[in-house]
């Protein structure tokens, strides 16, 4: 068996259960490195026995490498575009395997994030020439809430959110203290033009090092597909809404929890998601996915680390400024709970349609009531869904179904929150030709938003705008779009042949504790008699003991 890509000079580990009792060492052969025994090596003028066995003993133990799967080889989709390029690679060649030299994975991950990157914030060029005023920024599409919290919510007048007194801010407390954070880079006083494009750049520059952690984390989530995360590099709606809002944050802790939790490391895992719980509400919605797991696999103890690690962080973050300012810290509740529906909302194209048609709209209170219930009734389908499949569900896969059932549901949907599914879908269904067709929809959202919004402020005629109807049709295209991956989602889970992940004998990469395990419940609609339930297996025990 030879290890391709391993130091000539250096041993290699024997494998377990190899079938050669001896030792071996990497030779070079026409380029490619290969192993042989080590006696052999010897007769060949390399080290002695001895001095290998010496080696072996001193010398700490190399990273196994793995061989990568290939987007270009293995997605049919990419595998048409690569013909501009020679075709796909080639399947005698080693990726991950044979080293790749200076441009790894990583790095041209990293290299593709930079131009992303760039290419957002050209994006908001005509802003940062002009300023961010309405209803230009509207129709240049250019929009950003940095500006505004930052001339509307006292920051570029020195005021923090959370600690200075009587300060209000209608978001949760870590993304508060990076709003105030970040003023304090900007040099000067006031709210003058120079000091607020000087605030955007700072959170952009910041957004851009968040996003590639975000990269980073989603490629080492699963060794044998790091390609994947190019699509969290690559995606047009990370580049369209990264920085309207501080949300990337949040993207980024959960991606990292998802990575310490893939590595078996609960207690970071639970610190990253409180944490990210901490600066937007929607991480902690994993935790549904793991109690679910743990339902599954019996594995109990794997959600009570995380959650309470998540748990200690949240409240280490929360409990100061609620002891020390209870007010500003309830504000966000209260807002949460009164403001009405939020723009490309369910509820708020339904309210437009009313308007039009005469219809009687819904109320803050009635949105508040029909949101959750139906967020509720998609938590049970999800539950029963991962409860009944015939083979436990990927936690990447009831992650993204939760989070996207409570997107669609929720009273508010902001242009930014495409990105709280991007890395969420890269690990769950990592297929381009859904991707980009998914991207492209939530792209011309993206653009019809900001036409009905130039629209409203400016006061403009139909004829030059966007009339109401095309914009709850773009709302409608979003939603059904997202239901749709959410569907193909489920049924990768109900059939498990059609999962990408699960080929080539993988369980659950991401799975962490989950990876592997057996089920310890199982429920058959079908045939109750035959479901897996633990006090069944109790009963059989005993009477077998008897």
């Amino acid at each position: 068996m030879t290890d391709i890509g391993t130091d000539p000079r250096e041993p290699v580990r024997r494998r377990t259960g190899s079938p050669f009792k001896r030792p071996f060492m990497a030779r070079r052969c026409g380029g490619l490195r290969y192993d042989v025994p080590a006696k052999t090596a010897g007769r060949h003028g390399s080290m002695s026995p001895g001095k290998l066995k010496v080696m072996q003993e001193t010398k700490p133990p190399e990273r196994k490498r793995v061989r990568l799967v290939i987007p270009s080889r293995s997605d049919p989709f990419l595998r048409n575009f690569t013909e501009l390029v020679g075709g796909p690679l080639g399947h005698r060649s080693a990726p991950g395997i044979v080293s790749p030299g200076f441009f790894t994975v990583e790095r041209v991950l990293v290299i593709l994030t930079v131009l992303a990157a760039l290419a957002g914030i050209l994006l908001k060029n005509f802003c940062r020439t002009n300023g961010w005023e309405t209803p230009g920024q509207f129709y240049a599409t250019c929009y950003s809430d940095f500006p505004e919290l930052f001339r509307n919510r006292g920051l570029g007048d020195g005021a923090f959110p959370f600690i200075t007194p009587g300060s209000l801010f209608e978001y949760p407390v870590l993304m508060g203290l990076i709003a105030g954070a970040t003023a304090l880079l900007v040099p000067g006083a006031g709210t003058d033009d120079p000091r607020v494009l000087g605030y955007f750049d700072v959170n952009a520059t910041l957004i851009a090092a968040v996003w590639i952690i975000t990269v980073l984390a989603t490629a080492r989530t699963n060794r044998r597909r790091p390609w994947d995360a190019a699509m969290v590099a690559l995606a047009p709606g990370i580049v369209l809404a990264g920085v309207i809002n501080w949300d990337m944050w949040a993207v980024c802790m959960l991606a990292l929890g998802m990575y310490f939790f893939a590595r078996n490391k609960l207690v970071l895992a639970g610190i990253f998601i409180g944490l990210g719980t901490a600066t937007k509400l929607y991480p902690l919605l994993i935790l549904g996915a793991v109690l679910l797991l743990a339902l599954r696999s019996g594995r109990i103890r794997a959600l009570l680390i995380t959650a309470g690690a998540a748990t200690a962080a949240w409240l280490a973050v929360n409990v100061p400024v609620a002891a020390a300012n209870p007010d500003g810290w309830k504000y966000f509740y209260q807002f949460t709970q009164e403001r009405p529906a939020g723009y490309s909302s369910p509820w708020f194209a339904y309210n437009l349609v009313a308007a039009r048609l005469g219809w009687n709209p819904l109320e803050a209170a009635a949105i508040n009531s029909l949101a959750l219930d139906l967020f509720l009734l998609a938590c049970i389908l999800i539950a029963v869904l991962a409860l009944t499949a015939p083979r436990r569900p990927r936690i990447a896969q009831l992650a993204f179904l939760i989070v996207a059932a409570f997107i669609l549901t929720n009273k508010v949907y902001s242009p930014q929150f495409v990105l709280w599914l991007i890395p969420l879908i890269a690990l769950a269904r990592p297929r381009w030709r859904d991707f980009v067709i998914w991207q492209a929809i939530e792209a011309l959202h993206w653009g019809a938003i900001w036409m009905y919004l130039g629209q409203a402020t400016s006061g403009g005629s139909t004829q030059h705008n966007i009339d109401m109807p095309y914009y709850v049709l773009a709302v409608v295209a979003h939603m059904l779009a997202t239901a749709y991956l959410m569907a193909r989602v489920a049924w990768d889970i109900w059939d498990p042949s059609c999962d990408v992940i699960r080929r080539h004998r993988i369980d659950d990469p991401h799975g962490g504790p989950f990876d592997g395990a057996p089920d310890w419940l199982r429920i058959d609609l079908r045939r109750p008699a035959a479901s897996l339930v633990p006090w069944r297996k109790r009963a059989v025990a005993e009477s077998h003991s008897a």
